[in-house]
């Protein structure tokens, strides 16, 4: 399968083009990424030589953008067969700062990308979205399957139902073969260190505060970032098109309970207010959700998807990663990323 993947320098693109090269021989990638300021060239350095991979430079809301990887894509591999749609403004502080960059990335990007697999007859497109879009949950709340309706409540899930509903659009009205996916938080290596896992271990191994909003009681749902990966690869060969796919990690845990578990894995208190415990309680985010869950059913039954990673050893695992790649964090810590921090705390 050639595929175009968009976003492929962020977090979640580049652990799914390494793992489709790694788990497919005869699949091809293009990616395609504006290399803001959480895409990273060197989230893929170790696929960067692979014959089956190309990289193009570029803005998904800039038509001539999106024909250049398009193109790419033609004269390396002969065609195109499908859309994995990552690239997506994902921080819902700064969609707070700043809703209009999400509306052009994640609202227009995806219109583009649509466009542009329609004209070129593109066999799938995959838009990858988020449990977000399904608004917040009360603690006694059953979890939401594909079929509760979307209540987005920051700008940031706003865009992103925004962009479903355009993806869904034109699965009915133009026959393009849509598919959506949409999942809870993810964890793991090369993530940016504004989300709350990186956040934590970064901050504290820095000798800096962890910053957690509010009373620290918000509950989120974590899934390994390789576990999402096998769900959207899984989805994309062999999910229905015109479906919704959710991918929930089966991990309900408190903010405050995850970031004390982080504390705890690189051996520092983490009883808040004891000596020597980093948390800091800040005023909470405006319109905080209050619990994300989600039922991922659908995706076992039709798919035989099951998640590989329990979080205790996820979350070890990727508590190491960051230990032994100090440099890779401290760089991208570095510039832009401070100057945000300057201004706002916290993670997703």
């Amino acid at each position: 399968m050639r595929l175009l993947v968009t976003g492929g320098a962020g977090f979640i693109g580049s652990n799914f083009v390494r793992y489709v090269l790694a788990e497919h021989a005869d699949c091809a990638v293009v990616n395609l990424d504006k290399l803001t300021y959480a895409g990273n060239l060197e989230n893929l350095r170790d696929v960067e030589a692979d014959p089956r991979y190309r990289f193009v430079r570029g803005d998904v809301a800039a038509p001539a953008d999106v024909e250049r990887a398009v193109q790419a894509a033609r004269e390396a591999f002969g065609g195109l067969d499908a859309v994995v749609h990552f690239a997506a403004e994902s921080h819902v502080d700064r969609s707070i700062e700043d809703p209009q960059v999400f509306v052009r990335t994640n609202v227009l990007g995806t219109q583009v990308l649509l466009d542009a697999a329609r004209r070129h007859a593109v066999g799938r497109f995959l838009q990858v979205s988020t449990d977000e879009v399904y608004g917040s949950l009360g603690e006694g709340d059953a979890p939401w399957t594909e079929d509760s309706p979307p209540a987005p409540n920051s700008p940031y899930a706003a865009s992103k139902a925004a962009a479903d509903l355009l993806a869904r659009a034109c699965g009915r009205t133009y026959g393009l073969p849509v598919l959506i996916t949409r999942c809870s938080n993810n964890y793991g290596p090369y993530q940016f260190p504004e989300k709350l896992i990186p956040l934590a271990v970064t901050n504290a191994l820095a000798g800096e505060e962890v910053p957690v909003y509010g009373d620290g009681r918000h509950v989120r749902d974590w899934i390994h970032v390789e576990d999402h990966c096998r769900a959207v690869d899984l989805v994309l060969r062999r999910g229905r098109p015109g479906e919704v796919y959710n991918v929930g990690g089966e991990n309900e845990a408190r903010n405050i309970d995850v970031v004390r578990a982080v504390l705890r894995e690189l051996g520092l208190p983490d009883e808040p207010g004891t000596p020597g415990c980093p948390i800091r309680f800040v005023a909470d985010r405006p319109g905080h959700d209050r619990r994300y869950a989600m039922s991922s059913d659908r995706l076992r039954r039709e798919l035989g998807w099951r998640r590989r990673w329990a979080f205790a050893d996820g979350l070890r695992q990727t508590v190491r990663w960051y230990l032994d790649n100090r440099a890779w964090w401290e760089r991208v810590r570095s510039g832009e990323h401070r100057a945000f921090r300057e201004r706002t705390v916290g993670g997703r």
